[in-house]
């Protein structure tokens, strides 16, 4: 049985991956950036494997990849925004932090069990890696970088055995975009920019991330796909 970690696992599209994955017969350990986030996860999901997990911490990072015995797939999906917060020098450095920093601390300690077995790693952009975000710089900034970050990596481990992919969410119904799909004033505007004309599931971002850890995307390194219903190609 394939195993995978999913960091920032525990809500959102993070759980929605790891759920794809577990029903594909993949071990899932996931990670939440907090005890609560944890407890919430571990109680809609009895039985699942989680642990809280500071990605902005290096022991900590260290330790958890440590205490794994080994690893076929790395999904990389915990993020924070803070929108006009970001112009905030502070706020901007624990954003990147986060999610760009935080992003390359977890392939690094994942680095020798990928190389073991030939794993994968799946980082997560976001509609902001092609658009610029006025409103959340740091967010853009991190999630621009993320897809650059992959190429690199990419091209660097593939004499190791290890694949490195991205994908870019779009407007998918999370917790996080509750607000937006209740307000009348912005969804619309959304729904007609996207071509498909709904809002994606998060079950649909873990078809593609599943896809690109399995063995029929062994040709696929260096990439960022978007799932977005088209919003990005508009």
């Amino acid at each position: 049985m394939p195993n995978a970690a999913i960091i920032g696992g525990t809500g959102g599209i993070g759980a929605g991956i790891a759920r794809v994955l577990a029903h594909k017969g993949w071990e899932v350990t996931v990670t939440g950036a907090t005890a609560g986030e944890v407890e919430r996860y571990l109680e809609a999901a009895p039985g699942a494997s989680a642990v809280a997990l500071d990605i902005t911490d290096d022991d900590a990072v260290e330790a958890f990849f440590e205490g794994l015995t080994s690893l076929d797939g790395l999904v990389n999906c915990a993020g924070i925004i803070r929108k006009l917060g970001e112009f905030d020098l502070d706020t901007f450095r624990k954003v990147i932090d986060v999610n760009l920093t935080g992003t390359m601390r977890c392939c690094l300690a994942a680095h020798p069990l990928l190389a073991a077995g030939g794993g994968a790693i799946v980082n997560t952009g976001s509609m902001y890696t092609y658009f610029g975000g006025p409103h959340a710089p740091a967010y853009t900034a991190s999630k621009g970088a993320v897809a650059q970050l992959t190429k690199a990596l990419a091209g660097k481990w593939a004499s190791d055995g290890i694949r490195v992919n991205a994908i870019a969410p779009g407007w998918i119904e999370t917790p996080m975009t509750e607000a937006i799909r209740g307000d009348d004033s912005r969804e619309p505007i959304i729904m007609n920019r996207t071509p498909l004309a709904r809002w994606g599931q998060p079950a649909e971002v873990g078809a593609l991330a599943a896809w690109l850890l399995s063995e029929e995307a062994s040709f696929v390194t260096g990439a960022t796909y978007p799932v977005d219903g088209g919003y990005s190609a508009m």
